[in-house]
């Protein structure tokens, strides 16, 4: 197994601190780090309003840039087509729930905290 790089142990902190917080917030976890061939999805979570679909960007302290910037328009498109596979994977599941795709932007200081921004309906996603 290869030693985990620095980004990579950045992102699973990150990843983990939103899971926390959702949890925290009353969602349920559906899946962590989805996959099917290409598409993945950082967090699904389901609650009285829908399910969410969560992308987790996580940057230090003095990052060039905010976490939310890493939301472009083509991780957009990824993120939708990803959301298709997973419901047509889940069958008639979550047929009856709204969609949500959320971001939640983690910050991580030089203390080493974390710190969570949420943006909800971060992405349309027009079906």
């Amino acid at each position: 197994m290869k030693p985990e790089t620095d980004c990579a142990r950045t992102g699973r902190l990150g990843e983990e601190a939103a899971a926390r917080w959702l949890l925290a917030a009353g969602y349920e976890l559906v899946a962590r780090n989805w996959r099917a061939g290409r598409y993945e999805l950082d967090l699904i979570a389901l609650r009285e309003d829908g399910l969410h679909f969560v992308e987790v960007k996580t940057r230090r302290e003095g990052s060039l840039t905010a976490p939310e910037e890493a939301l472009t328009p083509q991780k957009r498109q990824a993120l939708r087509r990803a959301a298709e596979a997973f419901l047509e994977a889940s069958g008639a599941q979550y047929a009856a729930c709204e969609l949500h795709f959320d971001l939640a932007a983690v910050h991580g200081r030089a203390n080493g905290t974390l710190r969570i921004e949420w943006f909800p309906d971060a992405i349309e996603y027009g079906w």
